[in-house]
């Protein structure tokens, strides 16, 4: 049986994680953004996981379970802010929204 191995998902980890950036630095929807964020994440869980499978613990998967809890709740309020966001300014582009107009 073949094993995939530990530098493979760490590539892979870290190329989710750089798209996560540029997507976070060089978008200017809010969605956009807020997805980015969220590849991020996947991107540790997926370093997570990896090391526990590779050291033979379960730290990793719990570590990954608490960023997945903090992910939906991040989820959850973000996408409420976004939602409100854009009903009070009725555009998503974060350039075009300041917080000090009305």
């Amino acid at each position: 049986m073949h094993h995939v191995p530990l530098s493979w998902y760490l590539i892979l980890s870290a190329i989710l994680f750089a798209l996560g950036i540029a997507g976070f630095i060089y978008r200017k929807n809010i969605i956009t953004v807020f997805m980015s964020i969220e590849l991020m994440l996947n991107a540790v869980n997926l370093s997570f996981v990896a090391f526990a499978y590779q050291l033979r613990q379960v730290d990793g998967q719990i570590y990954a379970f608490f960023v997945m809890v903090v992910a939906a709740a991040e989820a959850a309020v973000g996408l409420a802010i976004i939602l409100t966001v854009f009903k009070n300014r009725k555009t998503l582009q974060i350039d075009e929204i300041d917080s000090m107009k009305l």
